[in-house]
This record gives structure tokens, sequence and C-alpha cells, in this order.
């Protein structure tokens, strides 16, 4: 199947309300061109480089997405861009894409990343860090992010009963999260593997790749 006939049966299976991120690392641009020409306008890649790259050479209304763990160093090369950072997982990073998007003049939206799987290689907050971000003094004096929601991976396993166990305590996170930061509306989790587990549980942004564009090319 192609890659727009992929998409056609991607989307056909998620609800309106979910918001599709293909994920494009590692992608050339002609296979993005023909997601974009299908219609897709939100893409996903964890290398700054080379989403900055695609970003200087591909169509202006594309959004990009930061969905990698993202280093302190190199928030600089995407303020002036990025559409929503997925993997803010220290309060350090959040005063650094804060302090960068101000050169700009910007807000840039970012989803807090919360530790969920059983996998120690996974990046996250726990809740202690994150009572500690959203009730400092620091944190709400911040003018130039916006938190939108939050965004977590699941253990990587066949098993479903824990899957969907991750996925549900991080909805139970975000449920608990609304009455201190009322504008959230983005629950990030989901990928090829597991999104449909992933929407069921309350997902509202799923990040897929190989389902769209096929094996990665590392």
């Amino acid at each position: 199947m192609s890659i727009s006939e992929n998409l056609k049966k991607i989307k056909s299976s998620i609800a309106q309300h979910v918001t599709l991120v293909a994920v494009s690392k590692t992608k050339p641009n002609q296979d993005l061109l023909e997601a974009y020409k299908a219609g897709q306008r939100v893409f996903g890649e964890n290398k700054v480089q080379e989403m900055t790259r695609k970003w200087g050479e591909l169509p202006k209304d594309i959004e990009w997405h930061m969905i990698g763990h993202l280093q302190r160093n190199k928030v600089k090369y995407i303020a002036e861009y990025v559409s929503l950072v997925h993997g803010v997982d220290s309060f350090r990073l959040l005063k650094e894409i804060n302090k960068q998007a101000a050169k700009y003049n910007r807000i840039i939206p970012c989803l807090l990343q919360m530790h969920i799987a059983e996998e120690d290689t996974k990046f996250g907050l726990d809740i202690k860090e994150l009572d500690e971000i959203i009730d400092s003094e620091e944190f709400k004096s911040m003018k130039n992010i916006k938190i939108h929601g939050l965004m977590g991976m699941a253990t990587f396993t066949d098993n479903e009963n824990q899957i969907r166990k991750e996925f549900k305590s991080l909805k139970n996170i975000f449920d608990d999260l609304k009455p201190r930061l009322k504008d959230i509306d983005t629950l990030s989790m989901g990928m090829s593997s597991d999104y449909k587990i992933a929407i069921e549980e309350g997902s509202t942004m799923v990040r897929i790749g190989s389902s769209i564009f096929g094996s990665r090319n590392y």
C-alpha cells in the first residue's frame, strides 16, 4: 500500500477528535510530501538537526512536533518554528524552552512527559516532580510556554493488559491535573503498535510512523 493509502486507512480508524502525528523521522522529503499531498499537516521528528533541515525545505504550513528526547542545548535551534514539544521531562528543559521562545516573541506549546512504563529506558517525570513544577512560583511566572497536556509511552511489550494499565494511569494523572491547569486538552499516547488501545483509554493524539511510512531507514 502507498503512503496515502496507509494514511487514509489509519484516519478512518481513529475518531475525529484524535490528532494524528505522522512520525517522519529518518524518512526522505518525498515521503513527507506524499503524506502532505494526501492532506497530512502534522509531522513528528525526534532529531533536532533533521527536523530543522526539513522545516527549511518543506511547505511552511506543516506543524512540526518534537517527539524525541530534547536536550537543553538544542532548544535554540527549534524555538523559532516548533509547533509542539512532546517530551518535556524536566523543569530545567521547560525553563530553557521558555527562555528561547522569548527571543522569538513566541509562546511554545508543550506537553509534560510522564514516566508510565516499567522500563528504565523511557524518560519522564514522576508525580512528585510534576507537582513540584506545577506548584512552583517560577512556573506560574513563565510567559513563553504553555502546557497543553501530557505525553507518555507504554512499555514495549505484547502484554495488552500492561499497556492498557499504563495508559489508564496516565489518563488518571491527566484528569487529576485538569482542575489545576484548566486549559489542558491534549493527551499524547499511542504509537503504531498500541494506538488503538491508547485511544480506547482516552488518548487525543497518536504518534504513528511505520504504519504510514513503512519500516524505518536507519
